[in-house]
């Protein structure tokens, strides 16, 4: 059996029975420890100089004063690297502290390499609760980067339609049944998502909330750019909507769950402990929803009661018969 590498903190269970049995002995055989290299390798054992045949061990104390003096030199160097990174940056800071922003920085944002382009797109939607609106022509969903993409926006999907939010996206006709698309598709049907499809589209295209948008900034996907101007966003949105018009539905929108005078079951549930005298915290445990989430449905909830307060909420919810039958 191959002998796994690892470090000296995980020493293996058949070095250290090595170890121990040539503590216990004094002396042990070279061929004892054939299986278990670590042991030379981190100087617990050594030849004994009048038979190269044995191995005699390093005494425990003398082992663990060496290795922690070599990591204490190891912490020291990186101590003296962030010294130096100080050193060099802080000059450089003084200078970003009295440079003035170029105006419209906070407008349009370029965005390089895959990695930021994904985490600002991420950021945006960890603050979105109202709908993302997406363009996705064939191009980008093939092969490893499209695998990595459908990842990465999966869970991010998800959390927006349990804050309640809503998931539009325009795709190209010959995207209607490639699994890498359909799939996720299939997955998001019970919630509130669809998807429409054309004979062409634009680029790609990403707005958030109507607040945020990111277009490409470049023709091979590795530069993006980040718009909030107000008549950028309404442009786009505009020609989104006049495209989702045109556009052929991807499958029926699905069936929403039943509700009684407006209450969806979610919110009902939400409801039931809210009468209880629960805490947000403990109706998000209960239900296993983030405390946001929460939160933005009991919002929901009294705005269809017409609720200005908490205690007012669990006086309509008693007074409206929701919890009186099941949808």
């Amino acid at each position: 059996m191959t002998h796994r590498e690892h470090g000296v903190e995980e020493l293996c269970a058949a070095g250290q029975e090595v170890y121990e049995r040539a503590l216990r002995e004094g002396r042990i055989a070279v061929t004892e420890a054939d299986g278990t290299p670590c042991l030379t390798d981190f100087g617990l054992l050594h030849p004994v100089l009048d038979d190269p045949g044995l191995l005699e061990p390093v005494a425990p104390a003398a082992a663990l004063h060496r290795l922690l003096r070599t990591s204490a030199a190891r912490v020291a160097e990186e101590r003296l690297r962030e010294d130096r990174l100080v050193a060099r940056f802080e000059p450089l800071l003084r200078i970003g502290v009295r440079q003035p922003p170029a105006a419209g920085t906070s407008m349009l944002r370029l965005l390089s390499g895959t990695e930021q382009i994904n985490r600002a797109i991420t950021d945006a939607m960890v603050d979105a609760t109202e709908e993302s609106l997406t363009i996705q022509p064939h191009t980008g969903l093939t092969g490893p980067r499209g695998v990595a993409a459908r990842d990465t926006a999966f869970p991010r999907d998800r959390a927006l339609l349990e804050r309640g939010g809503r998931i539009r996206v325009l795709y190209q006709h010959t995207l209607r049944h490639v699994p890498l698309v359909y799939g996720p598709l299939e997955h998001f049907r019970h919630g509130d998502t669809e998807a429409r499809s054309l004979d062409e589209v634009p680029d790609r295209l990403i707005v958030i909330d109507r607040e945020v948008a990111f277009v490409p900034a470049d023709d091979d996907g590795t530069m993006a750019l980040e718009v909030r101007h107000p008549a950028l966003i309404k442009y786009f949105v505009t020609t989104f909507e006049r495209l989702w018009r045109l556009a052929t539905p991807m499958f029926p929108k699905a069936v929403q769950p039943p509700s009684v005078n407006g209450v969806t079951p979610r919110q009902r549930a939400i409801a039931a402990l809210l009468v209880e005298g629960h805490t947000d915290a403990v109706i998000a445990d209960r239900l296993g929803m983030n405390v946001r989430t929460a939160r933005l449905h009991i919002a929901k909830l009294a705005t269809t009661l017409g609720s200005d307060s908490r205690a007012q909420l669990g006086y309509l919810i008693a007074r409206s018969g929701i919890l009186d039958r099941e949808p």
